[in-house]
């Protein structure tokens, strides 16, 4: 029993590094990043604003090196694309401020504990889940959504495509029968460009670029998904010559659906970017997702969504819930109780377990957090040790 209807569609959106949000996001993880090699311990909280012309870098840190953040934004806007006014922002030349103050003692107050031991850094509520519908044990829409990111980005890069521009979206919907995907239903890509690609008129992007997108990203990814009542759909408005910054502002956190599971589980409302993993928002949900994925793949469930609930400057969670949909084989309350055995809940048992306090951040702000082998909370390393235990409930 899904949480959703056994025959429907279902749409998920990604975004592409250039996306202004996007961008904003990886700026708040490179200097959460910079931060943790300077010191591992470093406290931060830090947000990002770009427009035209203009990045804001600001929030709360508290670390023990000083380091130079507009260094940062600059190497990492070079390494997205973003060397030129034509694609929306000029990395090289924009105007960089930086607003950054400690984090505030009365939080420390809470997460500062005796012993080593950690304090949540904030309340709230965090979601993990996995289901069996792709290998990496994540929904469909959201994978597919993210590989078609990921390769417009590539075309651009290795110059098959060398006028597309840093900024794009991508967006699938998959038509489910009898709770399984069958085949997409329909595909979108917004691929910004330069002029190069634009119609005599000025008005459309040309049918041979549009054309080079659908057999160069679409077909490769989507593969045998498509059939002949597919539809897809490149840049709708006509062209996307204005793009990036210029045309749309950008702020770190707005993405928080395609960071995880493209709509299809529920959400805490917690961002991650920019956070160190005393914030829960952060390590709770990589937690969560590390419970969920081993459930599902040590064969206990074919779906399973966990949530965790926090409360400032305590230590262990105040709840605990696991919801198979009627999938697993134990109740809900003996999950539970298996979670709680099984897996460190506390922030610094997931930071330790999780090597959280490591530079890994910035590869995680682009293509989604989830279903991605480089990271440690998509290990199924505690598959055994539930088996063993699931017994005993």
């Amino acid at each position: 029993m899904s949480m959703y209807p056994k025959n429907m569609f279902f749409t998920s959106e990604s975004v592409t590094e250039g996306h202004p949000d996007k961008f904003c996001d990886q700026i708040s993880d490179a200097v959460l990043d910079e931060c943790l090699k300077q010191d591992p311990m470093s406290r931060v909280a830090c947000e990002t604003y770009v427009t035209m012309g203009m990045l804001i870098v600001g929030g709360e840190i508290t670390t023990r090196e000083l380091f130079d953040v507009a260094k940062v934004v600059r190497e990492l806007g070079n390494e997205i694309g973003y060397t030129s006014l034509k694609y929306g922002f000029d990395v090289n030349t924009a105007a960089i401020l930086s607003a950054i103050h400690a984090q505030s003692p009365d939080i420390d107050l809470g997460v500062s504990k005796e012993a080593g031991q950690i304090g949540a850094g904030d309340q709230g509520l965090m979601f993990g889940y996995a289901c069996t519908q792709t290998k990496e044990l994540m929904p469909l829409p959201i994978m597919l959504a993210h590989k078609l990111a990921m390769t417009l980005a590539e075309v651009r890069k290795n110059k098959t495509m060398p006028y597309l521009g840093p900024d794009g979206k991508t967006q699938v919907t998959v038509e489910y029968r009898d709770g399984k995907p069958a085949r997409v239903d329909y595909v979108v890509i917004a691929a910004s460009h330069t002029d190069e690609v634009v119609t005599p008129d000025g008005k459309f992007t040309t049918d041979e670029a549009k054309q080079a997108i659908v057999d160069q990203v679409v077909r490769p990814v989507v593969g045998d998904l498509i059939d002949e009542k597919t539809k897809i759909t490149v840049n709708g408005t006509g062209k996307f010559l204005v793009s990036g910054p210029q045309c749309d502002t950008g702020l770190t956190g707005r993405k928080s659906i395609v960071d995880t599971y493209g709509g299809w589980a529920m959400h805490g409302g917690g961002a991650f970017s920019g956070k160190d993993p005393t914030k829960v928002d952060r390590s709770a949900g990589y937690m969560a997702r590390y419970v969920a994925k081993n459930i599902v793949a040590a064969g206990l469930a074919e779906e399973c969504l966990v949530q965790l609930g926090y409360c400032i400057g305590l230590v262990d969670p105040v709840s605990v819930m696991v919801n198979t949909y009627g999938t697993g084989k134990l109740s809900e309350n003996a999950f539970s109780a298996l979670v709680r055995k099984v897996f460190p809940l506390s922030p610094k048992g997931m930071i330790d377990h999780l090597k959280l306090r490591t530079p890994i951040y910035t590869k995680t702000a682009a293509y989604g957090h989830f279903g991605r082998p480089e990271f440690a909370w998509e290990r199924l390393d505690a598959t055994d040790e539930l088996l063993a235990k699931a017994k005993k409930c």
